[in-house]
């Protein structure tokens, strides 16, 4: 018999469930924990980014929706909004956070060979930031504008597999500069910007250190 297994569920098998439980563990993630596991909340809220849900009625209906399938996924019963929502307050957020590090190292390794696109053979590195708009009404403390909530997501591209090396979320204001500046750049290294970067004294510094950067004129 042939056997298809979801894209959803794919994208969980490759999270390693005894790495992800030493986490839980040194994090204490479960203490109190009643039946809701943090395995639980991280498929709930893994299917609340790839199915774009907006709120947690929809996580809660999307998973129910798919009860017969849940058991594929480690997980035993939909989780009620409440229980999510308590959930998502009180455990610690570093669990995950080790998570997407410990899975980036994992895809680093694991991404093929770089093709030779270039004749330079310093590293390429890409640095942009991604404004991600917010309900105000929502999440007040990411006030941006008068009647609008945004936070700001900073992100480092390597061009080596073209995979994140450095994400960093602030609040919609944070100028980007800022964050450039606390970037620690290997000698050699090529940083590719627009001109939301332009410091005339972070350019001093990498060229002093051997980090070159291109980016646009300023006119």
């Amino acid at each position: 018999m042939v056997r298809h297994a979801s894209l959803f569920s794919q994208l969980i098998a490759l999270f390693n469930c005894s790495r992800f439980y030493e986490l839980v563990y040194r994090h204490q993630a479960e203490r109190y924990a009643k039946g809701f596991s943090c395995w639980d909340q991280f498929v709930s809220m893994l299917f609340c980014h790839i199915g774009q849900a907006k709120s947690l009625r929809e996580i809660s209906g999307g998973l129910a929706s798919a009860q017969g399938k849940l058991l594929h996924l480690g997980v035993k019963s939909a989780p009620k909004k409440s229980t999510l929502s308590y959930a998502n307050a009180h455990r610690p957020w570093q669990l995950f956070q080790d998570l997407f590090y410990d899975t980036l190292h994992w895809c680093q390794l694991a991404a093929p060979g770089k093709i030779k696109r270039f004749r330079f053979k310093n590293k390429l590195l890409s640095m942009d930031s991604s404004t991600i708009s917010l309900c105000l009404a929502l999440f007040p403390c990411a006030k941006f504008r008068r009647t609008k909530g945004a936070f700001k997501l900073h992100l480092l591209l390597d061009d080596d597999g073209y995979l994140p090396s450095f994400a960093h979320i602030t609040h919609g204001k944070k100028a980007d500069v800022r964050i450039a500046r606390l970037l620690s750049l290997a000698p050699g290294s090529i940083i590719a910007m627009d001109r939301g970067y332009n410091d005339y004294e972070l350019y001093g510094n990498w060229t002093r250190e051997m980090v070159y950067f291109v980016t646009r004129c300023q006119w």
